[in-house]
């Protein structure tokens, strides 16, 4: 019979396990059991078909209320019988009771029924969801010898024929009189009915609790708004979305990982509407898009009851210390508590930097060991000796396959085979892979290493780029599991031997090591917004020097969540020349998700300063429409409506004036938000009106092409011009077959060109390129552009002159 069941659940898409114990094992080897169930995150559902001597209150209530799918646990007993259905489960052949019942051509309201052989857990659960239909009930046994007065007290002509107790796996078979006929039947066993509870379990709308606001004015500070907010503790935000006890990793109270298991769980759950926001080109201090973001979300979830997900970028310590400070949005949209928010967060970049510079680490040291020692010296170190016996490690047998060697016995090695194995022969003049840290740290950008006397002589120039920065945090970002993670991290090209091969972080040993470090910072952090909305917070790319968005899987983790009808705003860095033509050429391309609509965010400060400003005369206006209109222009180039937010400082001057601006847009919404009050609603109502998904194509065209048409296409410019570096480095991942991955062009974002100070949109200008790098890891080449950099330096006065600490209460001041 059970090979039979599993034959059924293989069509429905279950997996099935059936543990069988012991006829005489204890009620401590029981509970130790269901304990393994309850944490294991493959486990959706649990079925304790039992001895009923077996089922104690403490084997019931060890099993989670939220995996009891025979609903007989006390607390789902307790909701039922109390009237609460919208959490755990109700015994499921009770339910198929009611549905066919209700299926019958005669009203129920009213009737009354004979619940015949109905005991224990099971009679309780059908006897109260008969009575909450307005039925009256009567219980009697098959052996009562006043069952036939029942039946007909109950309005029936006789009794149904006997029903055998054993049939159908065991389960209590039940007679009912409805109306003025008896209605016999063995109900469906339990396991028959399974796959219909899960697949209820999959997904349920959200009973979302809202925080509610109190604004002041005038607005007090970020910072202040965010302290004065008591954030829900984060299992409960959890449990209101529908993320399991067991996919939860909490941080403290407010803050926990999310389980890339989720995905699994969801799977056969639609995806919900994708809304992308981007910007104009934008002023040093950014214009606002995090807090457009936010208060999207907070008016979808919080004020028109949607299911809707924020998914953020966690920021970099550069900036937060720099000369931007934090972002966690602004005003009464931001996500809290924000001080954690801006400040290691779950330690995720602390994650990139101990492992981007393991890597920096294991190259040096292998130039080290080669340098100085022969060949039978090296293997027989990295081929050590256990108890007499060598082994190659599974890492070291990748590398011997890769250049085909096909052999497992270490002393099966010719020596030529053995020098091969050993030497990766670094070419110290082509090493690209650079170390990291979080900082804004202008004169580490270029360094010289090996200078103590130990590393005998091995002095070479190398550089520190921020953490941000690092080709793991692209593919942080840019992963769709911990397998994807694992593969890509193999497959990053740290520099090129001396004959011209490119070597890998597979080929130094250390990938393996790299996904140890990197396993728990693929999780998406989930935190909340001062409405008590959810977001997910997850790598932390700049825009300028990499793709700038956060990562894939939290996209996928909250498409899911929300379900078909919900929505998931994204952000993409900086303006939409950079961020968002990344997200498209990059990002969608590697996550297959395409977005339903692009807001752009313009601020009249922005607007100001690419007509001229500071000061706004008719005369500047057409400089301030020029930006915007390219900006919106870019977004059409991949086939997306566009809805343009103005992010509101003043709103007596400043929305009057982009009334003015936006008269030479046809068919484009202009909606009015302002980052220090709640009107983002009417924003939501722009972005009902786009349902349609768009297909951007990704045309394959050679390297030069590609830069070409970028810089063409999207900065306005007429040609690139490539350095005599960049093209010898062009020529070279051409033969090494790199020629069809995407461009992730490294540039300013303070200008459409290359220029930071040629605002507008500049035209009859050429790009130069003074480099081109290549993150294969991570899955794209990216050329340097003008003077870009990929260290950011710190002004004259940072952020940090205003940041502190009152050393009695812990409360941190100046993070705006």
């Amino acid at each position: 019979r059970f090979t039979l069941c599993l034959s059924l659940y293989a069509q429905i898409g279950l997996n099935i396990t059936q543990i069988c114990l012991a006829k005489e094992c204890s009620e401590d080897e029981i509970v130790e059991e269901v304990l393994k169930l309850n944490e294991d995150p493959r486990v959706h559902g649990v079925y304790l078909h039992l001895p009923p001597a077996s089922l104690t209150s403490r084997v019931l209530n060890t099993l989670k209320p939220e995996k009891d799918v025979d609903g007989i646990s006390d607390l789902n007993m307790g909701r039922l019988v109390r009237g609460d259905l919208s959490k755990g489960f109700v015994p499921p052949i009770a339910n198929a009771v009611l549905d066919l019942l209700e299926k019958h051509d005669t009203s129920l309201e009213g009737k009354t029924v004979l619940l015949v052989g109905g005991e224990g857990s099971l009679g309780v659960a059908l006897q109260c969801l008969i009575e909450r239909r307005g039925m009256v009930v009567f219980k009697s046994h098959w052996s009562s010898k006043s069952l036939q007065r029942q039946v007909c007290l109950c309005g029936g002509t006789g009794v149904a024929p006997p029903v055998d107790l054993k049939r159908c796996c065991g389960c209590l078979s039940l007679c009912f009189c409805l109306c003025s006929r008896p209605i016999g039947f063995p109900l469906f066993c339990l396991q028959c009915l399974f796959y219909l509870v899960l697949s209820e379990q999959q997904y349920r709308p959200w009973h979302l609790r809202s925080l509610k606001l109190q604004p002041l004015t005038p607005v007090p500070s970020d910072i202040e708004i965010s302290r004065a907010q008591t954030p829900k503790p984060v299992d409960q935000l959890a449990a209101e979305i529908g993320v399991l006890p067991e996919e939860l990793e909490a941080y403290g109270r407010s803050k926990a990982k999310v389980q890339l298991s989720l995905l699994d769980r969801l799977h056969t759950q639609p995806d919900g509407k994708y809304v992308l926001v981007a910007g104009i080109t934008p002023t040093p201090l950014g214009e606002g898009k995090s807090t457009v973001t936010i208060g999207l979300v907070q008016a979808l979830s919080a004020h028109l009851k949607l299911n809707s997900f924020a998914c953020l970028r966690q920021p970099s310590q550069g900036p937060t210390f720099g000369v931007k400070g934090g972002a966690a949005g602004g005003g009464y949209a931001q996500v809290i508590p924000m001080e954690e928010f801006n400040l290691h967060l779950t330690g995720d970049i602390h994650a990139i930097t101990a492992a981007n510079n393991l890597v920096a680490a294991a190259i040096d040291a292998r130039m080290l060991h080669e340098a100085t020692q022969s060949d039978k010296a090296l293997f027989n170190r990295l081929v050590p000796s256990v108890n007499g016996v060598r082994r190659f490690s599974p890492i070291q047998i990748s590398r011997l396959n890769r250049l085909g060697i096909n052999k497992t016995d270490p002393a099966s090695l010719t020596p030529q085979e053995v020098s091969t194995f050993v030497r990766l022969d670094l070419d110290p003049s082509k090493i690209t892979w650079q170390r990291v840290v979080d900082t804004n740290d202008r004169f580490l950008r270029k360094i010289t290493v090996g200078q103590a006397s130990t590393e005998k002589g091995m002095i070479r120039e190398t550089g520190f780029d921020i953490a941000v920065a690092s080709e793991i945090m692209a593919i942080l970002a840019l992963a769709d599991s911990l397998e994807d993670m694992k593969n890509r991290l193999a497959r990053m090209v740290v520099g090129t031997s001396r004959s011209g091969q490119p070597i890998t972080a597979e080929d130094l040993g250390v990938s393996g090591a790299l996904a140890v470090l990197m396993k728990d910072a693929i999780k998406p952090t989930m935190m909340q917004t001062l409405e008590g909305t959810p977001v997910f917070v997850h790598a932390g790319p700049f825009a300028n020097i990499a793709h700038g968005n956060s990562s894939v899987l939290a996209d996928k983790l909250a498409l899911k969540l929300v379900g078909r009808n919900g929505f998931v705003v994204t952000e993409a860095g900086f303006g939409a020349d950079i961020g968002m033509e990344k997200f498209f050429n990059i990002k969608c391309r590697a996550s297959g998700l395409r977005p339903n609509v692009v807001v752009l965010v313009a601020t009249v400060r922005a607007l100001k300063m690419h007509g001229g400003g500071p000061n706004v005369n008719p005369k500047s206006l057409g400089g301030c429409r020029s930006n915007l209109r390219k900006q919106i222009q870019i977004a059409h180039l991949f086939g997306v409506p566009v809805v343009v937010a103005l992010n509101v400082f003043n709103p007596t001057i400043e929305v009057k004036l982009f009334n003015l601006l936006s008269v030479a847009f046809i068919n484009l919404y202009c909606i009015f938000s302002k980052s220090n009050f709640l009107d983002s609603v009417p924003l939501t109502g722009a972005l009902m009106c786009f349902h349609l998904s768009v297909s951007p194509s990704f045309p394959q065209m050679p390297i030069v092409e590609k830069i070409r048409t970028i810089a063409q296409k999207v900065y306005g410019a007429d040609d690139i011009e490539l350095s005599p570096e960049a093209e010898a480095k062009i020529d070279y991942y051409n033969q090494q077959g790199y020629g069809s991955l995407p461009i992730c062009m490294a540039k300013t974002h303070l200008s459409l060109s290359h220029m930071p100070d040629k605002k507008g949109a500049p035209t009859g200008f050429t790009l130069p390129i003074r480099d081109v790098r290549a993150s294969i890891g991570a899955g794209f080449i990216f050329p340097l552009v003008g003077t870009m950099s990929t260290m950011p330096g710190l002004p004259t006065r940072p952020c940090f002159y205003d940041i502190d600490l009152d050393p009695v209460t812990e409360e941190i001041t100046g993070l705006f």
